[in-house]
């Protein structure tokens, strides 16, 4: 999609505005490396993963998805891309998924109303 593209190089090139979006540690994003990654098992395509450098091993993984219309199934074909993510052997580290959630929910509603 033409979209993902977009913010695909949006991250690569500005990978601290995910850490500003969940309002967290923007210097963090110089210990992470910005990568799409597909499940090939289904083909399925994450927008994106923040993934940690080798010597910060500790540090949780982000997924990133790009939302710009309504979908009901959102949250259920993002979290099934990210479980088939760690089928295939890749460990899994979230941390607060639900309240970065909602931090980001509530930055879209405040991007609607501007």
């Amino acid at each position: 999609m033409k979209t993902d593209k977009i913010f695909y190089t949006l991250f690569q090139v500005f990978p601290e505005l995910l850490f500003e979006l969940i309002g967290s540690d923007s210097n963090f994003a110089h210990n992470y490396q910005f990568k799409s990654i597909e499940v090939k098992e289904l083909s399925f395509r994450l927008d994106g993963v923040f993934l940690p450098d080798e010597n910060y091993p500790e540090y949780p993984l982000y997924f990133v998805e790009v939302q710009f219309q309504l979908d009901p199934d959102f949250y259920w074909r993002f979290f099934t891309e990210i479980i088939l993510y760690t089928e295939h052997g890749h460990k899994l580290r979230i941390l607060k998924i639900r309240d970065n959630i909602v931090k980001i929910e509530k930055v879209v509603k405040r991007l609607r109303n501007d």
